[in-house]
């Protein structure tokens, strides 16, 4: 069949959601990190790195080079 992709508002929406699927025999999994694993470790360095002033400035002219 296809995919569906919900985006319920608030925890009854989810927790609703989830009893329907169950009481129907539908099968589903839930992704509490929207983006990968990999991605997440490397803003949080990314994040650190601004903090701890580690960043290099790139001018206009060097970006469209």
């Amino acid at each position: 069949m296809g995919t569906l992709i919900v985006h319920p508002e608030n925890k009854e929406q989810l927790s609703a959601l989830k009893a329907f699927m169950k009481a129907f025999n539908i099968a589903f999994e839930e992704n509490k990190y929207p983006y990968n694993a990999d991605f997440n470790n490397k803003m949080k360095i990314s994040k650190q790195q601004a903090k701890d002033g580690k960043t290099v400035k790139v001018s206009l002219d060097e970006i469209w080079k």
